[in-house]
């Protein structure tokens, strides 16, 4: 284990970033947001300052989808919000036939900073 001061997970000492969205998704539509997602698979990799992407499915003590990215700082993750690629891709609503229901009927966005970092061995 070691400090994130010390040694960043991906910059060599620098503190990351990290956003999760939590989504809320009815009953019987974690297929149908897992599909979505995975049409736009690496959309937001090229954005500056991206470092990791992971969609977490619930399987105990909740429903919610977890969207959980890595950035270099909070400005780096300010700008994609800003963006066009961003803007785009949540209008098309990730590949939403037209007519079709959102897959996420809410979202809260919750924001961290590293501060401590462990791998396992191999990592």
């Amino acid at each position: 284990m070691r400090e994130a001061a010390a040694a960043g997970p991906s910059r060599g000492g620098a503190i990351s970033y990290v956003a999760i969205n939590v989504l809320t998704v009815p009953e019987g539509a974690g297929s149908t947001l897992e599909e979505r997602f995975a049409a736009r698979q690496g959309a937001v990799d090229s954005a500056p300052g991206f470092e990791h992407f992971e969609l977490l499915r619930p399987l105990e003590g909740t429903s919610d989808y977890l969207v959980y990215t890595r950035w270099r700082s909070q400005e780096d993750f300010a700008a994609w919000r800003s963006s066009q690629s961003f803007g785009a891709g949540h209008a098309q609503a990730s590949g939403r036939p037209e007519g079709a229901r959102p897959a996420a009927t809410g979202s809260t966005i919750w924001a961290f900073e590293v501060v401590q970092v462990s791998d396992g061995p191999g990592s």
